[in-house]
């Protein structure tokens, strides 16, 4: 008993200190995202008590959303309607300053895109889906429903309804030979309505 007297106490010391250094643990501060991760104490053998605060969002400024709705009266396939002053008529006025703003058509036979709006350029989009979906061509969607417009769907698939643009000062940010066009890909004359959703500060 007496051999293992003095080991005994050493390592009994030595446990002692490793508890006392563990109570004695300094606070410690880490910045990880949102949170503030303190470590104030130990709470048991190995075990270290953590406070995680959490720290509410700072925003600067209220992030607002503005929907505005116009109607547009088409002549059918073809038909390319330049949107460019609804749309920043709709932005500057928002009164928002920074952002972004989403022009989309509703249904499935029209599109927007950017285009330099003139008569050359409008062509040869026009010749560019006569080639790629010929109105004139096969489609299973006629056979389907005994309509004639599958060419419009398959146009309208390829173009998308909607497009997103950014917008700062309250201007939206676009090229000084970039428009916003609807463009009609119906067989028909329609009238559509485009949503302007503004998303902004």
């Amino acid at each position: 008993m007496g051999r293992n007297a003095e080991p005994a106490r050493r390592f009994g010391a030595l446990g002692r200190e490793r508890r006392r250094l563990r109570l004695r643990l300094p606070p410690i501060r880490a910045w990880a995202g949102a949170c503030t991760v303190s470590a104030e104490r130990a709470s048991g053998p190995g075990i270290v008590a953590v406070a995680v605060p959490l720290l509410s969002s700072r925003v600067s400024k209220a992030t607002m959303v503005q929907t505005v709705t116009h109607e547009a009266q088409t002549s059918g396939q073809g038909d390319v309607r330049d949107l460019t002053e609804v749309v920043s008529g709709a932005v500057a006025g928002s009164g928002l300053s920074a952002g972004i703003v989403t022009v989309a058509v509703v249904g499935s036979t029209a599109g927007i895109t950017t285009i330099e709006y003139e008569p050359g350029a409008v062509a040869d989009l026009g010749s560019m889906f006569e080639r790629l979906a010929p109105r004139a061509g096969v489609y299973r969607h006629h056979e389907q429903w005994g309509d004639d417009n599958g060419s419009s769907h398959v146009r309208a698939a390829l173009l998308g309804p909607s497009l997103t643009l950014p917008f700062r000062h309250g201007r939206v940010t676009l090229g000084t030979w970039q428009q916003i066009v609807l463009a009609e890909l119906d067989t028909r004359p329609r009238q559509r309505q485009v949503v302007v959703q503004i998303l902004g500060e």
